[in-house]
């Protein structure tokens, strides 16, 4: 039996987007992926999109399309990127995973590439709470959105010991963003090469099989 296998992420995270085709590849070959929120862009790592940072960030997406394929469409440079009133904050969208890993946990992963493929693709603003809601509806989780709008006391809690978990597992083990993967747990836990998320699939499995969680 392999090890177990974390995913660490942001849904606002390109990179994150960018490793999705990695982590399916991960998930058919029977790999369990727990997910991880690390709340990067949230609280104090939200900002205002402002031209600078759209900049950026559209360029860093295209250098992500090229290694991966994945699709970062003209209508959400031209919604998403180009909306100067938009909040870049993915607290909202991490709250509601929050609510499907509580209930649903074996979905959390669908929901987020779901979230992911709103923004990217179809160029919607994930951020604003009738998007979110209206997103996940459509896989059936519309009732997460509710909850995160909510935000009760015991989902709050729930939500904080996560991030502060995963953040806990970022530090311990020196990794410096997202994505990032860790095979195996306490003194065992080791980080996956980032780079081989976006490399050619065999590179993953060798990586996955010398770290012996199977794949």
């Amino acid at each position: 039996m392999g090890q177990a296998v974390t995913y660490l992420f942001d849904p606002l995270c390109g990179w994150c987007y960018g490793a999705a085709p990695a982590l399916d590849r991960l998930r058919r070959a029977g790999v369990a992926l727990r997910t991880a929120p690390t709340g990067l862009f949230s609280g104090e790592g939200a900002r205002r999109m402002d031209a600078a940072f759209a900049s950026f960030a559209w360029t860093s997406d295209q250098r992500i399309a090229r290694m991966t394929g994945q699709v970062f469409s003209e209508r959400y440079r031209d919604t998403v990127l180009a909306d100067r009133g938009c909040l870049f904050n993915s607290g909202p969208a991490t709250l509601a995973l929050s609510a499907v890993a509580s209930v649903e946990p074996d979905r959390e992963f669908e929901a987020l590439k779901a979230l992911q493929a709103a923004r990217y693709v179809e160029g919607l603003d994930i951020t604003a709470t009738p998007v979110l809601r209206a997103v996940l509806e459509t896989q059936g989780l519309g009732w997460a959105a509710e909850a995160a709008a909510k935000a009760g006391p015991a989902l709050l809690e729930r939500h904080r010991l996560r991030i502060a978990q995963a953040r806990g597992t970022m530090s311990r083990l020196g990794a410096s963003g997202v994505p990032t993967v860790v095979v195996g747990q306490g003194a065992q836990a080791r980080l996956l090469p980032t780079g081989v998320l976006f490399g050619p699939p065999e590179q993953l499995t060798q990586h996955m099989a010398a770290a012996g969680a199977g794949g």
